[in-house]
């Protein structure tokens, strides 16, 4: 038996089941280990990649097994993140009965983290490159957004309900979109070829230094203004 062929697939799972945790801790409205789980699973998911390229261990599991995983920890958990956000806001807004169904609006997040799946898994053209928003990047958008915003929830509700709907739709639109995204893995230690790379390193470690955790939702930002005018993308 080569064990080592399936050290990818343990380390996918891992990150599965650290999605799993980051759903509990959403749905335990304890926000900020749902946040941290989410980060565990995003360096999980590129560790199973990673171990994948040094020991030459790719196969068709191994990629239905990422995907369905990625589903979980980069689509479920950060819906329910901002489900526990509309579950605590939605109960004061002035639309009666109907305050029961905002809530589920948070499902955009993981229907389009599926859609944006398997448009990857069938599409040529991202093999050096993504075209629109990676699942994992938009997990921590929400996840460090989720967190950041929640003392804000009571200030307005139904401001903050407009505001995180109509966010969490753009923000899926764009996991979909035909919006060149340049990858993050980089090849060489070189600063030619990375300059992006290591300008997005940079700016993340100064936003998390400023602004704490929700420095990570503004890197993700940086990220996607930075493919959007990058003509290399």
């Amino acid at each position: 038996m080569n064990i080592r062929r399936h050290i990818p697939n343990v380390i996918t799972c891992l990150s599965l089941v650290s999605g799993c945790i980051a759903s509990v801790m959403a749905l335990e409205s304890n926000l900020l280990w749902a946040l941290i789980w989410v980060i565990i699973a995003s360096v999980f998911d590129f560790l199973d990649g990673f171990a994948a390229r040094i020991l030459k261990a790719y196969s068709p599991m191994g990629k239905e097994l990422d995907s369905l995983s990625d589903l979980v920890s980069f689509g479920v958990a950060p819906g329910m993140i901002v489900f526990h956000l509309l579950c605590e806001a939605s109960p004061f807004l002035p639309l009666g009965m109907l305050n029961i169904y905002i809530p589920y609006l948070a499902f955009v997040i993981p229907a389009f983290s599926g859609l944006r799946l398997a448009k990857f898994n069938i599409d040529e053209r991202q093999t050096t490159s993504f075209i629109g928003l990676p699942v994992p990047a938009h997990a921590l958008f929400w996840s460090s957004l989720g967190y950041s915003l929640q003392p804000a929830i009571h200030l307005n509700e139904t401001a903050f309900v407009a505001a995180v709907i109509i966010s969490a739709t753009l923000t899926s639109f764009l996991l979909v979109s035909e919006i060149p995204m340049f990858s993050l893995k980089i090849k060489s230690l070189a600063w030619k070829g990375n300059e992006l790379r290591y300008l997005l390193v940079a700016c993340t470690i100064l936003f998390v230094i400023l602004f704490g955790f929700l420095g990570i939702a503004g890197a993700i930002f940086l990220y996607v203004l930075l493919s959007i005018f990058n003509k290399k993308s």
